[in-house]
């Protein structure tokens, strides 16, 4: 029995946890595109008309799906952030468990991708039903800086992790497009830019650049509004 279904508690629970679970399970081993709901009914065991009545469309298990990543995300990312207080190392922490998160469904990225891109799309990243698991890796960047030693000015510490969430998205947007063994330009790519921030955060620190940088996370705020 899977973790859902122990935490269901009355019939409509277990249902609905069921066809969750199969939800998910599809989506990681046939992609979005094959994933149906008619489909999903049959292997939970349940009519279209009940898989309908808990989850109106597909794309409402599809945020169960972003929401089981970013937990997993979030559990993975916690004990290893307990390991370190240096900021660019717990930055790069949230980023490579998010990235392995992702990793099973790296073969079927495209069709969720071409699912989302529409700003319309329920699934959008950037949507406001995708905004429970979007603060999941919100939360991550704002745990990552606030635990850090070496701190950043107090007046960029709230702006910045919704910052880093969209780089962590455009990552991914990366990633998906990334056909090397094991993603492994990606990861180059990730490591660089950490490299980069490692130099660039002793200049956040001088006056005469924080009113750039301020711009810059106002900028970056009313993309994500």
């Amino acid at each position: 029995m899977s973790s859902s279904e122990v935490a269901a508690t009355t019939k409509s629970d277990r249902t609905r946890a069921a066809i969750r679970d199969v939800a998910l399970r599809s989506f990681r081993e046939r992609g979005y595109d094959q994933t149906t709901i008619r489909l999903i009914a049959g292997e939970a065991g349940v009519s279209v008309g009940t898989t309908n009545y808990h989850f109106a469309s597909k794309n409402d298990l599809v945020q169960e799906l972003y929401l089981d990543v970013q937990t997993a995300h979030r559990e993975a990312a916690l004990p290893l952030l307990e390991a370190s207080d240096d900021l660019v190392e717990r930055l790069g922490i949230v980023f490579r468990t998010g990235l392995s998160q992702l990793g099973p469904y790296h073969r079927f990225a495209s069709e969720f991708l071409s699912a989302a891109v529409s700003p319309r799309s329920s699934i959008n990243p950037l949507s406001g039903d995708s905004g429970p698991s979007r603060e999941i890796v919100v939360g991550l960047f704002r745990d990552a800086v606030a635990g850090a030693s070496d701190k950043i000015p107090a007046e960029f510490e709230k702006d910045l992790p919704a910052a880093l969430m969209l780089g962590h998205l455009l990552l991914a947007l990366f990633w998906v497009y990334d056909s090397s063994p094991g993603q492994e330009r990606t990861q180059r790519l990730l490591s660089r830019g950490l490299r980069l921030l490692k130099l660039s955060l002793p200049l956040v620190r001088m006056r005469v650049l924080r009113k750039p940088l301020r711009e810059l996370l106002d900028l970056v705020a009313e993309v994500g509004a």
